[in-house]
């Protein structure tokens, strides 16, 4: 079964850093892009940032281009979102996705539990 486990969620002031892992299971993790979403309170949930199966391309949204680097470790499975220069707007749980294909007409979203990422003075 595909699973996804966020952790590294908390609270940091303006301007600190974090940095949210996901930790992947039940699918052929080098064969599959990885995502970020986030969902703030009475917004839609956005994708964050996107990262290539073999890691070689990245894909950001604009709100945290410069801040945010998403990364992959195909050894441990996992996936990272750094993010510095954090803002008040960043506010928002944060979830791990993956699109799996099964065949080729067959597609299913599986996501984490979400890690709370606030930012607050």
């Amino acid at each position: 079964q595909v699973h996804l486990v966020e952790s590294g969620g908390g609270l940091v002031q303006p301007g600190g850093s974090l940095r949210l892992s996901c930790v992947a299971s039940g699918f052929i993790f080098t064969s599959y892009a990885m995502n970020w979403y986030r969902q703030a309170p009475g917004k839609e949930r956005d994708l964050v940032a996107l990262i290539s199966s073999t890691g070689g391309s990245t894909t950001y949204a604009d709100s945290v281009k410069g801040r945010f680097t998403i990364s992959r470790d195909n050894v441990k499975n996992t996936v990272y979102l750094q993010m510095n220069s954090l803002k008040p707007e960043d506010t928002a749980v944060y979830y791990c996705n993956v699109k799996v294909w099964y065949g080729m007409d067959r597609r299913n979203d599986y996501w984490g539990q979400g890690t709370q990422v606030t930012v607050s003075s």
